[in-house]
């Protein structure tokens, strides 16, 4: 009898995390938003909700390394995206700040983000789209436990 050949989800998470990367940097063009890329804007639409935390929080809830979050935020700073400041209660510590100019931006990120979404789960339930959601998170949480660990 045959083996079964490996799962191949990793392999699909990282092809749909290449192609939707491409999208969503098309996308921002057509708006005109050509000064950041897709990834810079994860981190900005992160703090225009979670404005004035520390660069260790970024780096944990967007699960980038501190030296490839440091180089994106030298780019958000020196473009004026944001501020780095530093903590009133922790003089160790260094806030970031969202700064006014990118209400443009924003808005235009959030409705490229909605047509993201709306693209990734085309032809979906309800229902499908939640249990798909589910067992991303559960991938999500069983490898962050690994890395944790190791």
């Amino acid at each position: 009898m045959p083996e079964c050949p490996l799962p191949q989800g990793g392999f699909y998470i990282s092809k749909i995390h290449q192609i939707s990367e491409r999208i969503f940097a098309k996308k921002l063009k057509q708006y005109n938003i050509e000064e950041i890329n897709p990834a810079q804007g994860r981190i900005l639409f992160f703090l225009w909700q979670h404005d004035g935390i520390s660069i260790q929080e970024v780096s944990r809830i967007t699960s980038l390394e501190k030296s490839t979050l440091t180089s994106m935020l030298d780019r958000l700073e020196a473009a004026g995206h944001i501020r780095r400041e530093p903590s009133r209660e922790d003089r160790r510590k260094i806030l970031i700040r969202v700064l006014n100019k990118d209400s443009k931006i924003k808005e235009v990120y959030e409705k490229v983000l909605h047509e993201i979404a709306d693209l990734f789960y085309q032809g979906f339930k309800k229902e499908e789209t939640a249990d798909f959601e589910n067992y991303l998170k559960r991938i999500f949480s069983n490898l962050s436990e690994f890395e944790k660990e190791n």
